[in-house]
């Protein structure tokens, strides 16, 4: 696909209605009018939001693989590993426990549960006995025992992205090490990522498809109605994540030389394709892809979006403090600070891990409250019914952090080329950016001015 130029550059611009975000836009409401007026017809449509989360999957696992090992291939030393490493999770530490403070102060101050007046002895604990038991198997131990596969190729037959990541990683260091010997391996590399990358662009046309069954069956089955009873916590919900995307991450783009506005405008097919199936993983191998074209250096998209996408979850870090003390509030349970302290803390390691699919943060809610006897897990029966529509604010919130994040650790790193970061963004940069010329080549065939999305 062509990349859209102004009419001064020569290029002709093609209709709107040609633009994925256009069309995933009328798919989302289309499924919203079905789900509505039609709720049985409506709910019928999953498969077809199934269907295509599975396609993305099935890519998801080579995109990773491919970028990672080229990316690495390209770093001269085992230091500018470590270096793009240590600097992607202090961003990721700092920001997801900011995100959990955020979200426990604003429920101090709004406190979206006072007054529901809800006895814990009437809350029906078997509507949220599944959550419960998977989130006793979520322990830290368990999970660093997963990042490690049975076997190299098992890896790539589960499609664990931490699996995955932690294979590419030591085959990269490993062509590293081996120097020029594995030139005939990167090439063949390069060459299958030029048709990986074709393919996610062929998938991708079959995104209004997927949005439009996904958003179908999320009104059918749940209704507008389930929103308006607990109208307090989603909109709270939704403002804070969006105080904290357009306030904070806001801020933290400008002092690195780029808009929040811009990059959301840049990314407006993907976040809607990740609104209308309620899952960040969607939209996964079209960030990488923009993000290169974006001008990030492809070893550093390669690291930071797969870790991201476990270690780097604003919305769902937002959430889960925000819904914890929600639920003490509605059920009159006074919370000392203390107690939301160790929530905090508790939180802070429960969040560690949660994949950016549907459902993954009511998960780690469960496995929060499961350590802190205060407030009742029972509680969680509470919001069951409107968490479908928080998980597509934190699936949004959760996306455009990582989007961030990718650009500010290539510039922190000095692989960032500004020029291409300003003509994708479509403006002039707020601050001065040192301009990196030392950048990785794209694999032949690749033409990273095309994107999935536009």
């Amino acid at each position: 696909m062509q990349l859209d130029l102004p009419a001064s550059g020569g290029a002709v611009a093609r209709p709107f209605y040609r633009h994925l975000y256009f069309q995933v836009l009328v798919a989302i409401a289309a499924g919203a009018l079905l789900g509505h007026f039609w709720p049985s017809v409506g709910e019928a449509m999953k498969p077809l939001g199934d269907a295509f989360i599975k396609l993305v999957k099935m890519i998801i696992t080579p995109v990773i693989f491919l970028t990672i090992v080229t990316g690495l291939a390209g770093m001269t030393s085992l230091r500018g590993v470590g270096s793009v490493v240590g600097k992607a999770f202090a961003y990721f530490l700092f920001f997801s426990t900011l995100a959990l403070i955020v979200g426990m102060v604003v429920a101090n101050v709004v406190q979206p549960g006072a007054g529901m007046n809800i006895d814990p002895a009437t809350l029906d604990p078997a509507k949220i006995t599944s959550y419960a038991e998977k989130a006793h198997e979520t322990t830290l131990t368990g999970f660093l025992m997963d990042v490690i596969p049975t076997t190299m190729t098992s890896a790539f037959v589960e499609g664990n992205i931490l699996q995955v990541l932690f294979v590419a990683i030591l085959f990269g260091i490993s062509l590293i090490l081996i120097g020029d010997k594995a030139k005939p391996i990167i090439t063949l590399f390069e060459a299958a990522g030029a048709a990986v990358f074709r393919v996610v662009d062929i998938l991708m046309k079959a995104a209004p498809i997927g949005a439009f069954g996904a958003f179908a069956f999320t009104i059918g089955k749940y209704g507008i109605g389930s929103v308006v009873n607990l109208a307090a916590l989603v909109g709270t919900f939704y403002l804070t994540s969006l105080l904290f995307v357009v306030v904070v991450l806001g801020a933290v783009c400008w002092f690195n030389g780029f808009s929040i506005f811009r990059l959301i405008g840049y990314l407006k097919a993907e976040l809607l394709l990740v609104l209308g199936t309620s899952s960040s993983e969607s939209a996964l191998p079209s960030l990488m892809e923009k993000m290169e074209k974006a001008g990030c250096r492809r070893s550093v998209v390669g690291l930071v979006v797969p870790t991201g996408y476990s270690f780097n979850l604003d919305g769902t870090n937002i959430y889960m403090t925000l819904a914890a003390l929600f639920i003490a509030q509605a059920t009159n349970i006074e919370l000392s600070i203390q107690d939301q302290i160790l929530l905090l803390l508790v939180a802070m390691l429960s969040s560690k891990g949660a994949a950016g699919v549907t459902g993954a943060g009511f998960i780690t809610l469960a496995a929060t409250l499961s350590v802190v006897p205060s407030v009742p897990v029972a509680g969680m029966a509470i919001i069951l019914g409107v968490d479908r529509f928080m998980s597509e604010c934190r699936s949004l919130t959760n996306f455009i952090g990582n989007a961030v994040a990718t650009i500010v650790v290539s510039r922190w790193e000095g692989a960032l080329d500004q020029d291409r970061l300003e003509a994708a963004l479509g403006g002039r940069p707020f601050g001065k950016v040192r301009p990196v010329t030392n950048l990785a080549v794209a694999p032949a065939g690749l033409n990273i001015g095309e994107a999935s999305a536009d």
